[in-house]
């Protein structure tokens, strides 16, 4: 008995050392992102030029999501982020007749690596991964009388870089860098980020940055050449 209450006693006290052992966290945030590029949704539709900045695709703007999450144990860090975001518009065309056009595009990064380098107040984390991308696209003329839709699925594997910087007690600054293996999914695929973050206590955390997004793809008639650019606002919880 005293030999089965001196292991109980060690599992109790090494459970928090056990819990501590992944540190992970959540951010939800808000992207401000403007858009610019070419799509061609589907084979036979037209070629869509963009150059539109926040509140210009404020107004057409449906639906939005963005959620990123990391985590670590010891050097082995995981993260990932996804990006949702629905627009329509309605106008005419020739000959005047009512048409009106709905677009999604959904994206995935998951990726994960090593602490390269974890000096006290710079860490590097070295990472390779996939981004899965869906593009959906629906054009409907005359009330539904003509429709057209059409949707793309495709990966990219990547390889990134993540850098934590301490800049004071209470603030630190994050660069993270990503580029697709050409080849593979789009024909190129990049994304930057960059934030400034305040620890408001000891699991929350305020950030403002910046936040860009490139991908040309084109697969049959299917054509996306698009950047997402613009600052961003997020709120994390560590735990």
């Amino acid at each position: 008995m005293m030999k089965f209450a001196a292991l109980a006693a060690a599992a109790l006290a090494a459970a928090p050392a056990l819990a501590q052992d992944w540190n992970a966290q959540v951010t939800p945030y808000v992207w401000a992102s403007g858009l610019g590029g070419d799509v061609t949704p589907f084979t036979g539709a037209p070629t869509l030029e963009f150059d539109k900045s926040f509140s210009e695709v404020l107004e057409d703007l449906d639906a939005a999501f963005f959620l990123s999450g990391y985590a670590r144990k010891d050097r082995f860090v995981v993260l990932g982020d996804l990006s949702y975001s629905a627009s329509s518009k309605s106008g005419l065309i020739p000959p005047g007749l009512p048409a009106e056009g709905e677009v999604s595009q959904r994206s995935l990064t998951l990726a994960a690596g090593w602490r390269a380098i974890d000096n006290g107040g710079l860490a590097l984390d070295v990472l390779g991964g996939v981004r899965a991308w869906k593009i959906k696209a629906e054009v409907s003329v005359a009330g539904g009388a003509i429709s057209r839709s059409g949707d793309k699925d495709f990966v990219d594997p990547i390889i990134a870089l993540r850098a934590n910087y301490t800049l004071a007690p209470r603030w630190s600054a994050i660069a993270y860098i990503d580029h697709g293996i050409t080849g593979m999914g789009s024909d190129s695929t990049t994304q930057v980020v960059a934030t400034v973050n305040y620890q408001m206590t000891d699991q929350a955390y305020v950030s403002v940055g910046y936040r860009r997004l490139d991908v040309d793809y084109r697969s049959g008639g299917t054509r996306v050449d698009a950047t997402m650019a613009g600052p961003l606002l997020g709120l994390t919880w560590r735990f």
